[in-house]
């Protein structure tokens, strides 16, 4: 049961909230509709349900609401209006990061491309979807954890006639296994024929709610389609012959050719045209908005142009894949009862095969049947859902046998095995960095401008030898290998913010300390690499030019490389907590130009004038204080780690993170949908 009571956003600006006290509920084995004209409030009513939306109300989930739930992505499916990830990603690498967010195989991702119709497309950039592709992915994104709760906007835009029947056919299949299933539109046609039950909204505020059937009846009306040449004497004699009856009948011209009537069939407004001799070259029936035509007279009136042209070329086209799909139907033979489950295998009383052999309504291996989708796949649902012909009979199947309940009666459990354990998060973090060319383009630049910048200190021979080979001259703030440091650990949070399908505030991410730990370490050794990389090329490039005479050996090359790493880690651990914090990868980079340029100073300017009380004898007393006795050579490296961590920019780096971290702990950990 998914229940919203009291829903209300945040008003702006003295302006009257988009969501004004809203309380409606979807039922599971319902498909709801949530109707509303553009700008009524449909998308915000999804946002506050998910708390992403400031505002008022509470959603629950199964009796629980969502900050409540302990797996959100496991709980709710969604597919908002938003890009669905970042465009130079493939669709099968986004999916198999999903896919480890939410804690299920890597396998399941083929299966969902299977399954939404767009398998051929896995190598594909998302940037290079259309918008129907677009709308696939989503749906195969919301449905990959299997989710018992469906919040699906505008799930048919971009969709043609037969993919929306496709659609719709899904959502049921879903909804038969106890699933509640809400999606919005500001089509009334489609919401009658797509949902079981219609809430309609107006300007954020409850107006009905009906059973579909109950909303046909009161809100559409069925109408005659005419197309004829002669337009205006069809109307004028539908008009006399209407008054003449004493019949109310309604005439409403859409265009010089085109004719909608109220109130009469297409038996009498052809008998009409062919007493008065009057050519007509289309009769459909069809449904009709009330809303649009106005209030019926008691004699039949003509009405000037109120629909488009482009309007009626699309119910033109809607009725010519509906009489498409009425001839296939008469050719679809009897069928085998299959089962395919949300793993992709599917199911017979004969035995078990793969779902890529045995497709849903067909009895025979590679045949494609009725309830196949467009691309020749089966919804993703333990029930079969035959709609090839426009009319929808979903069978129920009992859940399959070993598999355990969630505890709550009349739902089955899932299917889908969990993958579970410490390492959930470190695969999601890997997917997510390495599914882009991001850190190795990074790494590349990195390297090429440090070397030319070692080339050219060494040939100036102003900087030491341990500044040459980091690149790091006086003017810049940090090396490039920090700078590159903290671009990816500014992109570890800020890439997710930026691309709402990842949604960390939706629950699809984890949230919890594992996530963080992950990022911390990937993003630290990808520091330490491009560290190393850029020291090879540094040494490379001056030897090259310059010969070994700038290359001495160091004599305290351990303290130096102690210093490079903790440097380079912490920026990338600076532009990781900044990022999570701010949501933004560009602040999070700010951040970690902020230490040297703003807080190097400020512990400067604390540090300045002789200490009251030397600090001589620290490791001394750090040794009687360990448990364990380190060897005496030890005491060297240890002072060195120690006057490193004294100097401006550690202390400023040490600073920063403590912040951080803490700022992180207050906004993040804390936030209301917890994993």
């Amino acid at each position: 049961m998914l229940q919203a009571i009291g829903l209300t956003s945040t008003s702006r600006r003295d302006l009257p909230p988009v969501v004004d006290d809203l309380t409606f509920e979807a039922r599971p084995g319902c498909v709801t509709a949530l109707l509303g004209e553009p700008g009524s409030g449909k998308t915000t009513v999804l946002r506050l349900m998910l708390e992403l939306e400031p505002g008022r109300g509470v959603t629950y989930f199964r009796g629980r609401p969502l900050h409540r739930v302990p797996q959100p992505g496991r709980e709710v499916g969604v597919l908002l209006g938003d890009v669905p990830g970042n465009p130079a990603r493939t669709v099968r690498n986004q999916l198999r990061m999903l896919c480890a967010a939410a804690g299920v195989p890597a396998s399941r991702a083929d299966t969902m491309l299977e399954v939404v119709g767009i398998a051929g497309l896995r190598d594909h950039r998302l940037g290079s979807l259309s918008r129907a592709m677009e709308r696939r992915f989503a749906l195969a994104a919301a449905l990959l954890a299997d989710p018992c709760t469906l919040l699906l906007d505008e799930p048919a835009a971009g969709l043609s006639p037969r993919e929306r029947n496709w659609l719709y056919a899904l959502l049921r299949g879903h909804a038969s296994l106890g699933g509640a299933v809400l999606f919005t539109t500001d089509d009334a046609k489609e919401a009658a024929r797509g949902a079981d039950r219609v809430v309609s909204i107006e300007a954020g505020r409850l107006v009905a709610d009906q059973d579909a059937a109950d909303f046909a009846r009161t809100r559409l009306r069925p109408r005659v389609a005419v197309r004829t040449p002669h337009a205006a004497r069809l109307a004028d004699v539908l008009g006399r012959e209407a008054r003449a009856a004493r019949r109310a009948v309604e005439i409403v011209a859409e265009s010089g050719t085109r004719l909608s009537v109220y109130g009469s069939n297409c038996a009498e407004v052809g008998e009409a045209a062919f007493r008065n001799g009057v050519l007509v070259h289309r009769l459909a029936d069809e449904t009709g908005d009330a809303s649009d035509a106005g209030e019926a007279g008691a004699a039949a009136r003509p009405v000037p142009q109120a629909r488009s042209e482009a309007g009626t070329e699309v119910r033109a086209a809607e009725t010519r894949a509906a009489e498409a799909r009425s001839v296939d139907a008469r050719s679809v033979d009897a069928r085998a009862e299959a089962r395919i489950d949300v793993r992709g295998e599917a199911r017979t009383e004969g035995g078990q095969q793969p779902a890529s052999e045995l497709r849903a309504g067909s009895g025979s291996p590679g045949r494609p049947g009725p309830s196949a989708g467009p691309g020749g796949s089966q919804p993703p649902s333990r029930a079969r859902a035959d709609t090839w012909s426009g009319t929808e009979s979903v069978h129920d199947v009992s859940p399959t046998p070993g598999h355990a309940h969630d505890g709550r009666p009349g739902l089955p459990a899932s299917a889908v095995r969990r993958v579970a354990g410490p390492l959930r998060p470190l695969r999601y973090e890997l997917h997510r960095v390495f599914g882009t060319a991001t850190p190795w383009l990074t790494a590349a630049v990195v390297i090429a401008v440090s070397a030319l910048t070692a080339v050219l200190l060494a040939r100036t021979g102003s900087a030491p030898r341990d500044r040459m080979l980091a690149a790091w001259p006086e003017l810049l703030p940090l090396p490039p290998a920090a700078l590159g440091a903290g671009l990816l650990g500014a992109l570890a949070f800020g890439e997710e913010y930026r691309y709402p399908a990842l949604a960390a505030a939706r629950g699809t991410v984890p949230r919890r300390l594992g996530l963080l730990t992950a990022k911390l370490g990937v993003c630290s050794a990808l520091a330490l690499l491009i560290g190393a990389l850029v020291l090879v090329a540094d040494t490379c490039a001056v030897g090259l030019v310059f010969g070994a005479a700038p290359l001495r050996s160091p004599a305290q090359w351990i303290a130096s490389a102690v210093g490079w790493a903790g440097l380079l880690t912490g920026c990338a651990w600076a532009g990781v907590l900044a990022s999570a914090v701010f949501r933004s990868t560009a602040a999070g980079l700010a951040a970690v130009l902020a230490v040297p340029v703003a807080v190097v100073p400020l512990v400067r300017k604390v540090l300045a004038g002789p200490s009251a009380y030397p600090a001589g004898g620290i490791v001394s007393r750090s040794r009687g204080l360990s448990a364990a006795h380190w060897p005496p050579e030890a005491d060297r490296f240890v002072l060195d780690l120690l006057r490193m961590m004294t100097q401006p920019v550690g202390t400023a780096l040490v600073l920063s993170l403590i912040v951080l971290l803490c700022a992180y702990g207050f906004t993040g950990l804390r936030s209301r949908v917890r994993w």
